[in-house]
């Protein structure tokens, strides 16, 4: 068979968002995953056009809850030309009767065990509806298909060398989605690493771990980090913030080339994170955690969310100067978004707080998907907009630059600038979030 995998993108700012970053690992690690006797096309929607008269005999759609009313519209166009098409991914693993109005098949969860299963039977025209399975082991994976993306993605080397998180954050649905948390062999992940045909220097010197919290069992990523000091690589990745209080795992994360981590910080209130469920994020520690990064040279990105029921618009405007007075490198600020599959939307659902008709969009992560407590839904959106525009203002973009020359190495320098610039460029453009339509 012909397949098309198509990873589902909708651009989130109302002058187009941020189209050729860093691709999602789904594509190219389910090309992986198939069988040989299959050719196989992998379209990313972010940076190239989906081709509704492909000759593919089947087509897989991998998207998120923001993306699925494009993703059901591409479903629709493709049935009606005659074509097989399945769905996987976050949202139709939670929400299956719905995704199968528009497809002939769901993978729920995760796709190694199905993934071969479901083409075979797709061949032998005998496709199942469901195809749903346990979690994986992640011993002997194949290596992601690098050759199969496209080559105008910034960070391509995309690497996952864990599966999971240890934590249970109120809006999260990781730990539902893949359950426990599960180490991949440190070969395999090094195998992964060493891949290196790319098309510029950048491409090949920058590694972006793909991994929910990938310091959460200590031993193993400090075995994988001194394997990891003499291919000389720079890498990303997520994290939480106890790994500020483990010297030697901040001393090993600088000796095999760290640039950069993402903490969830969340916010800085202690109402909105109980409400959160984050017990490991401690305010009153941000600041000494971030300058322990700082002194290795590791640039620190961090993801704020507004909206949780202990803030006020007021609250929410006042993190743009908090973000940078506690020593942020690249904030990444978004509106809080209950998906299926999280104890926050099995919370708002029994309070009948989720209205309905609002359309896929508003659950983008830079809308409102839920009714607030304490204010109305459009201050709440004026609130996230006005702290959107504050924190990549140009007098902030330059103080956080400023710090970053100080603090940062020359590698997570360069990331730091890169992103800063990126969204800086759009606030002088006025290019904004973009707000969604009722039902759309």
């Amino acid at each position: 068979m012909k397949i098309d995998l198509i990873v589902v993108y909708v651009p989130r700012y109302r002058l187009g968002h941020e189209k050729n970053f860093v691709p999602p690992l789904s594509g190219i690690y389910l090309a992986a995953l198939t069988p040989p006797e299959h050719e196989v096309r992998v379209i990313h929607q972010q940076v190239e056009a989906v081709n509704l008269d492909t000759d593919a005999d089947l087509v897989a759609l991998s998207f998120f809850s923001g993306f699925a009313d494009e993703a059901y519209r591409l479903a629709d166009a493709f049935r009606a030309r005659g074509k097989l098409v399945v769905a996987g991914g976050p949202h139709a693993t939670f929400w299956i009767e719905e995704t199968l109005a528009h497809c002939d098949a769901v993978v729920v969860g995760e796709a190694e065990a199905l993934w071969p299963q479901l083409l075979a039977d797709a061949a032998a025209g005998r496709l199942q509806q469901l195809y749903q399975g346990e979690p994986p082991a992640l011993e002997n994976l194949p290596r992601p298909r690098y050759e199969l993306l496209p080559r105008d993605f910034f960070v391509p080397h995309v690497v996952q060398a864990t599966r999971g998180c240890p934590f249970a954050c109120s809006f999260c649905s990781v730990p539902s989605l893949n359950p426990g948390f599960r180490t991949r062999p440190i070969e395999d992940v090094l195998r992964d690493v060493r891949y290196d045909d790319f098309r510029s220097w950048w491409q090949r010197k920058v590694v972006w771990f793909w991994d929910d919290n990938l310091t959460a069992t200590r031993s193993t990523i400090k075995e994988l980090l001194r394997a990891m000091i003499p291919l000389k690589r720079w890498w990303l990745t997520q994290a939480s913030m106890d790994i500020a209080q483990d010297a030697e795992l901040l001393d090993l994360m600088e000796a095999s080339g760290c640039i950069g981590v993402f903490f969830g910080i969340e916010t800085f209130g202690a109402v909105s994170l109980k409400a959160a469920n984050k017990p490991q994020n401690q305010a009153d520690r941000y600041r000494r955690s971030i300058a322990a990064l700082h002194q290795r040279g590791i640039c620190v990105m961090a993801g704020f969310v507004a909206g949780f029921d202990g803030d006020t618009p007021e609250s929410i405007v006042a993190m743009a100067d908090q973000l940078t007075d506690i020593g942020v490198d690249v904030p990444f600020i978004s509106i809080l978004t209950p998906y299926r599959g999280t104890p926050l939307y099995a919370t708002l659902a029994a309070e009948g707080r989720l209205p309905e008709g609002l359309g896929s969009a508003a659950s983008n992560g830079y809308n409102v998907a839920f009714t607030p407590q304490g204010m109305t839904p459009e201050a709440l959106l004026q609130a996230h907009r006005t702290l959107w525009r504050r924190a990549f203002a140009p007098g902030a973009v330059a103080r956080r630059m400023a710090r970053a020359a100080r603090t940062l190495r020359p590698g997570a320098f360069l990331m730091a600038a890169a992103m800063n610039g990126f969204y800086g460029f759009k606030r002088l453009r006025g290019n904004t979030p973009s707000v969604a339509a009722p039902g759309v």
